[in-house]
């Protein structure tokens, strides 16, 4: 989309800068504050990112907006090099072997070490499936640093069937952990979570008896068994019930067990005996219907249970 510019009339003089962009533009709330943080805005020749979204607007100030492309429009680059595993298949769908470090999806337009771009790479009709742009054909994610098994849709019947039975819990998540701590053999523990920070990301516990704020606080279940008991630690299989982000580290955390790695919810460096330079958290299995997939322990997962049996 070529530049835009506009001047701010008493009628939209007192709006919000993500509403005024999105009526100007056409585009969703989400959208123009995407357009925030990618630093293309402009009030009165001042760059505007994504902290500006709630800036009211004074009559007669100039809103300026560089030259963009449109997040349908957008396009997820190839990426043969990568040679990712392919772990099951079926005519619509793919799943990967997705491996520590990697992103799901690209964030930029000319990003390319991304899991769906080695999907576009095999199946370039999944462009546009789903959300479209630069997370078509995503219909589950994991973090960057979590590993194993990433599922992806690659025709748009495909992409709704799926959401639809992740939506409501139908899928079979299977993950391994390292747990630095100790945990009873098995278990099955239900948390309100909320996102207390969104960069970089981190979500905390909602103590009971606090009002759910609606829209931020989500109820989340899993269960856990204990597979292995290590130095210091345990290996865990973990069953999602729900899915939220950094469900599995945060809970673990909170039961005194965080992951090996996590330098976020757990311990120092100087006091994580496995050491392992991410969390060690591994998608090891997707089950619906047809689909079944699974995906070995990396190599860095093996050598931090190696260190732990030690």
């Amino acid at each position: 989309m070529q530049g835009e510019g506009f001047e701010v009339d008493g009628r939209a003089a007192g709006s919000r800068l993500d509403a005024f962009l999105s009526e100007r533009l056409g585009l969703s709330r989400a959208e123009t504050r995407r357009l925030l943080a990618r630093g293309v805005v402009r009030v009165d020749g001042r760059p505007r990112d994504a902290g500006a979204k709630g800036e009211r607007l004074l009559m007669g100030a100039r809103v300026e907006v560089a030259p963009f492309t449109p997040r349908a429009d957008q396009c997820i680059l190839p990426a043969p090099e990568l040679a990712l595993t392919v772990l099951a298949e079926g005519p619509d769908w793919l799943a990967l072997d997705k491996p520590p470090g990697m992103p799901v999806h690209p964030y930029r337009e000319d990003e390319r070490a991304t899991a769906a771009g080695y999907a576009v790479h095999l199946r370039p009709q999944m462009q546009g499936v789903g959300e479209g742009g630069l997370r078509s054909g995503v219909v589950h994610r994991l973090d960057v640093d979590t590993s194993g098994v990433l599922l992806l849709a690659t025709q748009d019947a495909a992409w709704r069937r799926l959401r639809r039975a992740f939506r409501r819990h139908r899928v079979t998540k299977r993950y391994r952990a390292i747990a630095l701590g100790d945990l009873e053999e098995s278990g099955r523990v239900e948390l309100d979570l909320r996102v207390a920070r969104h960069r970089p990301a981190r979500v905390a516990v909602v103590e009971p008896g606090r009002a759910r704020d609606s829209g931020n606080v989500r109820p989340t279940r899993l269960a856990w068994r204990v597979l292995e008991r290590l130095r210091g630690g345990c290996l865990v299989e973990v069953d999602m019930e729900t899915g939220f982000l950094h469900q599995v580290r945060v809970t673990l955390a909170h039961l005194g067990a965080p992951l090996a790695g996590d330098r976020v919810y757990g311990p120092a460096p100087a006091d994580d005996p496995s050491g392992a330079a991410r969390h060690m958290l591994h998608a090891a299995s997707v089950e619906w219907e047809e689909i079944r997939a699974e995906s070995p322990d990396p190599p860095d997962f093996a050598a931090a249970l190696d260190r732990l049996r030690g």
